[in-house]
């Protein structure tokens, strides 16, 4: 099960949306286009355009079990006491005083040039049920960073 927004849940189904009506409706044109070129054994375009129905298909597949395994977070029973999904975190690393802020979202919703990282990063994982003031340590790829919870609010 995925916790997320009602904004992540809704990107989710109007993508499938897009995918279903949209997208599968141009992949079977393709297919049938390249069909109409004649020979199938030898027809490049023909094949190309079965993998691309084939991926397609793969992504919808995948969008609809996200759909349906996930779980919208309630945000007004949230809370800033602590880290949880949802909540945007300012913080600052101990080591050069820079200042960052994230908002901790499912993996579906992350998006790092919004901000948004996936609750299951290390990051994220460090964060977890902190308050304001505490200093996580959390174990990163090339070490271990300090960050200082400076501010917590709901996204």
């Amino acid at each position: 099960m995925a916790y997320m927004s009602q904004e992540g849940y809704d990107k989710l189904v109007a993508e499938l949306k897009r995918l279903e009506s949209v997208e599968r409706p141009k992949a079977s044109a393709a297919i049938a286009e390249a069909r109409d070129k004649g020979d199938l054994s030898e027809n490049s375009e023909y094949d190309a355009a079965r993998e691309a129905q084939a991926h397609l298909e793969d992504k919808i597949n995948t969008l609809k079990i996200a759909i349906s395994e996930s779980k919208i977070v309630d945000t007004s029973r949230l809370t800033n006491e602590s880290v949880q999904i949802l909540s945007k975190v300012e913080m600052t690393n101990m080591a050069n005083k820079s200042k960052m802020t994230y908002t901790i979202v499912s993996e579906n919703e992350a998006d790092l040039r919004e901000g948004k990282i996936s609750i299951k990063t290390p990051i994220a994982q460090g964060l977890l049920n902190k308050k304001v003031g505490d200093i996580a340590e959390i174990k990163i790829p090339s070490g271990t960073i300090k960050l200082r919870i400076d501010k917590i609010s709901i996204a």
